[in-house]
């Protein structure tokens, strides 16, 4: 299935159920699960350490596999964090691009990479 064919709530009901079989809601704690987000997007940085921009532009298809596993683990774990504290990610992730509208006004940033702070007035 592709993400065009895959809902969030069907991704997330998937997690709960992994995560249920396995008993291991009693360590899906949302502080193990927001140290695991890091440690995971810590396993993703590495794969990009000592790469030029270019070559963290073209990337091997192995590499690409890989990093894309590490990319899963971040995503799988969002999912779990999200079912234990309730959070429903579309909204959650809609009224936060909502708020960076506002914070990165498109006629101030465009093109620019400064934080969102520069822009205020």
């Amino acid at each position: 299935m592709s993400d065009a064919q895959t809902t969030l709530q069907e991704l997330k009901e998937k997690m709960a159920r992994f995560v249920r079989e396995r008993d291991w809601e009693q360590y899906h704690t949302p502080k193990n699960l927001s140290m695991s987000i890091a440690i995971e997007a810590a396993e993703l940085m590495e794969h990009f350490q000592w790469l030029t921009i270019e070559q963290s532009k073209n990337l091997p298809p192995e590499a690409l596999h890989d990093i894309g596993e590490e990319l899963a683990d971040i995503v799988i774990y969002s999912l779990s964090l999200a079912n234990n504290l309730g959070l429903d990610l579309s909204e959650t992730v809609l009224a936060k691009m909502e708020k960076n509208i506002l914070k990165y006004p498109k006629d101030k940033v465009r093109g620019k990479s400064h934080k969102y702070t520069h822009y205020q007035e």
